[in-house]
């Protein structure tokens, strides 16, 4: 039997791994992330400033125009504070932060010690919504520090399944 999961890759680092979908703890989370993906995107990433060792993907507006599954989402396998290998969904509302007219998606590429959701807008619980693999967890942390010497980059998520 198959499970879900998501390829990630962004290529001047190296990055390519394989974080399998958490469907029993976040469902609708897993169920948004699987439906974005129906085709592979690519989504501009930056080194999270407040986060700690994330790399921010936030999702571009345009990509969500007239999807039907891009509504609010609830918090599922909720944290404050992300572990290593973590793949988080958060969910910000419409004119929250900065009084944006559009929902922030925002996916998050954990890969440290000392992560936390704390925010100029103050705590926001996000949900973990896949894991890097074990095995591949000191590629995904190496990778993720050459994309936060390297700066901005392009991140793609894809479908998979192991």
């Amino acid at each position: 039997m198959s499970q879900r999961a998501i390829k990630i890759t962004e290529p001047r680092s190296g990055l390519s791994v394989i974080a399998p979908l958490l469907d029993g703890k976040a469902p609708d989370n897993a169920a948004f992330f699987w439906d974005y993906l129906s085709q592979a995107r690519v989504v501009p990433g930056i080194h999270a400033m407040w986060t700690g060792p994330e790399i921010s993907c936030p999702i571009p507006p345009a990509h969500l125009e007239g999807a039907s599954y891009a509504d609010a989402l609830p918090a599922e396998n909720a944290t404050l504070t992300p572990q290593p290998g973590d793949i988080m969904l958060s969910y910000v509302p419409p004119r929250m932060w900065g009084g944006s007219p559009n929902s922030i998606f925002d996916i998050g590429l954990f890969y440290g010690q000392g992560a936390r959701l704390l925010f100029p807008i103050g705590w926001l619980a996000g949900s973990v919504v896949a894991q890097v693999r074990p095995e591949e967890r000191e590629h995904f942390a190496s990778a993720c520090g050459v994309i936060r010497r390297n700066g901005a980059c392009d991140v793609t998520f894809e479908r998979t399944e192991i």
